[in-house]
């Protein structure tokens, strides 16, 4: 059993690196992937334990994009990059420097938008939790925390979600972009939960996933604990279709999402084999 697809709490997750390699090594994980939302740090802490402790850990990145085109126009997407046979060099981690700034550039406009409406925070409180990344999640544990909701669903539907008065958007570049950014580095660019997309009309979606193979995308995360078993099967169904190559992890970021566990999913909908990675190093 791998996972392919964690977080930490140097992203939005609650564990911190070394807890999750030890998480991992309780529920015989053989291999873990640590994809934190644009940054190495729990990669980067994590290494040294779990070499120690005999777990292979893979450098992985997720990589918040916009699709470009008349047909997806600014949908989000979601791109996870995978580092298999040597470390992201220095000028990709400079690139994500960049995207983090933006981060901070959003937060502090989303503080403004949050105070317009009565919301007492300060960002400096948000960035104590968030640590290396702030992000969405952080604002919603805050916002808890003061009694401006009662979980993390109302945090997002009142202040934080894109359809919230007091959204604020983002910088992410077009899906392309960091494709490209991926296989310079010398990396493997996945498409993350494909589910997510939301896109009801099945032959758009399958025509969004040819686009990005035809932009350089690689693989596609066929197992995911947002998939069901017919989910599985189409994408399962494109990836052989578009000569794609088939990844998965549980997307785990622990006491924020309780339901999902650190290699078996949701409800143990997940069991992947450690062929998935095979075949991704032997790509690579």
């Amino acid at each position: 059993m791998i996972d392919l697809h964690s977080h930490t709490n140097e992203s939005d997750g609650t564990f911190t690196p070394l807890e999750l390699v030890e998480l991992a090594m309780e529920r015989g994980v053989e291999a873990l992937a640590i994809s934190d939302h644009d940054t190495f740090a729990g990669y980067d802490q994590a290494l040294p334990e779990a070499k120690s402790r005999g777990l292979d850990l893979v450098c992985g990145i997720e990589l918040s994009t916009r699709a470009p085109g008349a047909g997806a126009k600014g949908r989000a997407v979601h791109l996870l990059g995978y580092f298999l046979r040597q470390p992201p060099p220095a000028d990709f981690r400079a690139w994500l420097a960049e995207l983090i700034e933006g981060r901070r550039d959003r937060n502090r406009r989303l503080i403004a938008s949050l105070r317009e409406k009565g919301v007492e925070i300060e960002l400096a409180e948000v960035e104590r939790l968030g640590r290396t990344l702030t992000g969405r999640p952080h604002f919603a544990r805050i916002l808890m925390d003061k009694g401006y909701a009662a979980n993390y669903e109302e945090a997002f539907r009142r202040y934080l979600g894109e359809t919230a008065p007091t959204f604020v958007e983002r910088y992410a570049p077009d899906v392309p972009v960091a494709i490209r950014r991926v296989l310079d580095a010398g990396g493997l660019p996945v498409l993350a939960h494909p589910i997510r997309l939301g896109m009801r009309d099945l032959n758009a979606e399958e025509t969004f996933i040819r686009e990005m193979r035809d932009a350089g995308l690689r693989g596609i995360e066929v197992f995911h604990s947002d998939h069901r078993p017919p989910d599985m099967e189409r994408y399962s169904g494109i990836a052989r279709k578009y000569n794609l190559l088939v990844t998965g992890g549980s997307d785990f970021h622990g006491d924020i999402k309780p339901q999902i566990l650190l290699g078996t999913g949701f409800h143990g909908n997940l069991n992947i084999p450690i062929s998935v990675l095979n075949d991704m190093r032997a790509s690579a």
